[in-house]
């Protein structure tokens, strides 16, 4: 048996091996591609990879054969030629399908290997099946099982390799580290193949008949070689620009994910699951659940289990219809966090599609504080600060929504204007602090006397309205008189007992109405009827109580303009010593004569300008007019004479008043012992105050009298705390004196009193000489009445007192 020499080319045996080590660096930069790419990219780069990689290792084994000289002629058969290389690109493609793999597991690297060392070892020696020639082959048993063992631990290292390369693709560090692996797999891949072909040995054999070729051996090797790297480099070059655009977008994503974990809101995506796939660092201070206990959630998990099913479904319908009606928009929701805290959120919810699947991104914000400001900016506009209560605003539209009604369904409303009686007195005696605490409990006590349907309301100061509809007049009365009694209890605020009545106007519609500016008005005009038949009272409207409210606005724009045209005037009454029968004093007593209307009693103008505090300027003019008039008769007729001048409760509560009456005193010249002021026991109430207030004035010298005594609310105990100089009896006592014994018997009292406490005491309303002499008898100092005089004008009294001075 005669055995063909061989020999090998040189330059094409490590054109072969600088090939398979080209091939394996492509190979591994194909592998970390097909690894990274999604959808249709990662099919492209598998195709393009393994017949790239493929193609590359049959090229090394063939021009490796061609490298293969023999003593014979050889030439190749093209069919098997082209049968060979497909065991190398259906090899080389699955390895590169295996390395694509999220996870590759040991086994599936040793099954892989396996089969891909046995398509490459099919290549080989499919290829050494092209081989025409006059001889035969003859493997070496032991050194054919070598090369499919080569094959073998090749492949399985170029797996490795492979999957290791896809990890750590884009680490500045790898690229030593990818080299020295594209020599191994590149000498591996040499080895199999040289290995294989020193298996073989080729006998000569007589009987073949060659076809004889004209292409040379060299030239074709060296073509397919150059061709390879040509593909190899044009793969390369892909991969890289692959890569450098993979660069950016990881930088464009590391900048998106930055500014993601940087945003203070909750930024989160899902797949069209519901499962989360992402977590920022807002949604884990949002919710409470860390990244770790979120990633593969539900995303349902963050919604209250009673709106789970609806988000659901919206999901669903969603990705059933495509339809955009819940993508793009801003809607408010309610969010649950870590320990089921529910929190009212605002989720922007936005989709896209990538491999042809749908994902969702969800910004939330917590939107805890602006529901929280919106709520206190609507307590602000609708609710009253103090009480709670509907205010102003919310009173009309609760109001206009019951008008509504009432035109469609005919029935009647009600509306109560309340007004609290002699709230001010608390508010100055007792604070504001404790008048804000009466209000409170008064509007508690008032709502707890409502249905659900009613509105109680509070308007400003110590005014509330409620609206009863669809009602009666009987269950509006019915309600007006459980407020009126409501009210005689007590109220206890910062430990002090305070009594305090309601005064109830009350209204209806539609025969009083059928606005809510006529309603209103008319129930606070009724309201005014109630206060002034009596405190703890309520009135309906009537028609004739907008006479008598016309007249107190004519009234009160005639005052107005009175001071200006000096249309007040005063008149004064004199003051008799009992047991002389001289005039000691007298008392101004201030008069209106309007031009048109005439003469006004000042029983129909003073409660209007007390109301209206017009009563501080017209009490102002008083005080001024008679320290004037009264020096000036002090002159003419040398008489020591006391002008007493009544001040109101307004001008006594002017943190003025003191500094008014000195000056009025210095601008007039008289001096302070020849002034009397008359104070009410109602402005007294205010014991603080009014100590400090009354001892200012006693110590500049005036007289100080407490006016209408018996009639007011005040204590015994304030005669031995006031500095007062007199006590006035109160006219009603003194005319009733012989009518009444109880009312005799409180004058003589008052006398006994006073003069026990070296207080002086006059008595008002005398107008007979039996009364006078009751008063004689019982020690009264001095009396004033028509049985002496009606207050008379400021020339009447100086003839008096001229005729008194001609007669001394």
């Amino acid at each position: 048996m005669d055995i063909v020499s061989n020999t090998y080319s040189l330059p094409l045996v490590i054109l072969s091996v600088v090939i398979a080590i080209i091939d394996s660096f492509a190979a591994l930069n194909i592998g970390a591609r097909i690894y990274k790419a999604k959808g249709m990219s990662k099919w492209l780069w598998l195709t393009a990879g393994g017949v790239a990689m493929g193609g590359g290792i049959w090229s090394m084994h063939f021009i490796a054969m061609l490298a293969f000289h023999l003593s014979i002629p050889v030439s190749y058969k093209l069919s098997i030629v082209v049968l060979s290389i497909l065991p190398a690109v259906i090899a080389s493609g699955l390895a590169l399908y295996i390395v694509g793999q999220k996870t590759v597991s040991t086994r599936q690297v040793i099954i892989g290997g396996a089969v891909v060392a046995a398509g490459i070892s099919a290549m080989h020696y499919i290829g050494m099946e092209a081989m025409d020639m006059a001889a035969e082959i003859i493997y070496d048993p032991w050194l054919w099982g070598l090369s499919v063992i080569i094959a073998f631990i090749a492949s399985v290292v170029a797996i490795r390799l492979l999957c290791y390369a896809r990890i750590n693709e884009g680490n500045p560090n790898f690229w030593w580290q990818k080299g020295l692996s594209a020599l191994v797999m590149g000498a591996a891949i040499s080895g199999m193949h040289y290995t294989g072909m020193a298996s073989a040995t080729f006998t000569h054999t007589h009987a073949h008949n060659m076809i004889s070729t004209s292409l040379n051996h060299v030239i074709l090797a060296y073509s397919i070689g150059i061709s390879t790297l040509l593909i190899l480099g044009i793969i390369l070059i892909s991969t890289l620009i692959d890569r450098k655009f993979e660069s950016q977008t990881i930088q464009s994503e590391r900048k998106f994910r930055s500014v993601i974990e940087s945003a203070m809101d909750a930024i989160i995506l899902s797949d069209s699951n519901g499962s989360i796939i992402s977590w920022n660092k807002g949604a884990e201070h949002m919710f409470g659940y860390k990244e770790s206990e979120a990633l593969g959630q539900n995303l349902s998990f963050i919604i209250p289990s009673r709106f789970q099913q609806a988000h659901s479904d919206g999901m669903k319908r969603y990705l059933k219809t495509k339809l955009p009606h819940v993508i793009g928009k801003t809607v408010e929701l309610v969010g649950v966090k870590k320990r089921d805290i529910e929190f009212p959120i605002e989720l922007s919810l936005a989709s896209w599609e990538e491999d042809e699947q749908t994902y969702f991104s969800s910004i939330i914000r917590d939107i805890t504080e602006r529901k929280q400001a919106a709520d206190k900016i609507n307590e602000m506009v609708y609710l009253d600060p103090l009480t709670g209560l509907p205010n102003r605003h919310l009173l009309n539209d609760h109001l206009t929504h019951a008008i509504d009604q009432a035109v469609i369904n005919k029935y009647i409303i009600g509306v109560m204007f309340i007004d609290l009686d002699r709230f001010k007195y608390v508010n100055d005696t007792l604070g504001h602090a404790v008048g804000d605490e009466l209000l409170i409990h008064a509007a508690s006590r008032m709502n707890k006397l409502l249905e659900k349907i009613d509105t109680l309301s509070r308007q400003g100061g110590d005014e509330f309205i409620i609206i009863l509809p669809n009602t009666t007049s009987d269950s509006i009365a019915k309600l007006a008189k459980q407020l009126l009694e409501a009210f005689s209890e007590s109220f206890i605020v910062n430990e002090h007992e305070i009594f305090i009545t309601p005064s109830i106007g009350i209204s209806c519609y539609p025969s009083d109405g059928r606005n809510i500016e006529s309603l209103i008005k008319n129930a606070d005009t009724a309201m005014y009827r109630a206060k002034e038949q009596g405190k703890n009272n309520f009135q309906f409207y009537t028609p004739d109580m907008n006479e008598i409210v016309s007249t107190k606005m004519k009234l009160e724009i005639g005052m107005r303009k009175a001071l200006e045209r000096k249309e007040f005037v005063l008149h004064y009454q004199p003051q008799v010593d009992i047991s002389t029968g001289n005039t000691i004093g007298v008392e101004a007593l201030v008069r209106w004569q309007h031009p048109e209307w005439g003469h006004i009693s000042p029983g129909e103008f003073i409660p209007i300008a007390e109301e209206t505090g017009l009563i501080i300027p017209i009490g102002k003019w008083v005080l001024e007019e008679a320290c004037r008039q009264n020096k000036k008769w002090q002159e003419e007729y040398n008489i020591p004479l006391r002008v007493s001048v009544n001040i109101s409760s307004r001008q006594f509560q002017q943190t003025n008043l003191v500094q008014m009456v000195k000056q009025t005193l210095e601008d007039s010249g008289l001096a302070p012992e020849y002034l009397e002021l008359e104070l009410t026991e109602s402005i007294i109430q205010d014991s603080k105050h009014a100590i400090k207030t009354m001892h200012e004035l006693k110590s500049m010298g005036i007289h100080l009298s407490i006016d209408d005594f018996g009639t007011g609310y005040s204590s015994l105990s304030y005669l031995k705390l006031f500095p007062i100089d007199t006590l006035k009896i109160d006219q009603s006592f003194t005319k009733n004196i012989f009518e009444n014994s109880k009312d005799a018997a409180l004058v003589e009292t008052i006398i006994n009193m006073a003069n026990n406490m070296d207080l002086k005491v006059i008595a008002e309303g005398v107008e007979t000489e039996e009364q006078l002499s009751f008063l004689r008898q019982k020690h009264c100092d001095e009396a004033q009445g028509y049985f002496f005089s009606r207050p008379i004008t400021p020339a009447e009294l100086s003839e008096q007192l001229h005729e008194r001075l001609t007669v001394s």
